[in-house]
């Protein structure tokens, strides 16, 4: 019985994993987001480190002529 408590325990935190490494995405992916969303071409990229968090700082030259910087974060909810 106990073996089996183990096995599904186990089988549990492969699932929460894989589940949390799905939402997780990586600085080319928030690349080709920003630019599908504002239309516009990305001139820099960087990413940054907060603790556990990872964000990605995208500066994009919209198509009005503007520059703007959007913060993507690496972690993504519910996608």
């Amino acid at each position: 019985m106990k073996r089996r408590a183990a096995l599904a325990a186990l089988a549990a935190l492969f699932a929460v994993t894989a589940a949390w490494a799905e939402k997780t995405i990586t600085l080319q992916q928030a690349i080709d987001k920003v630019e599908r969303d504002t239309h516009g071409k990305v001139l820099s990229a960087e990413t940054k480190h907060f603790g556990r968090h990872t964000i990605y700082r995208i500066k994009v030259l919209t198509r009005d002529g503007q520059v703007r910087v959007i913060e993507v974060p690496a972690e993504q909810s519910g996608s």
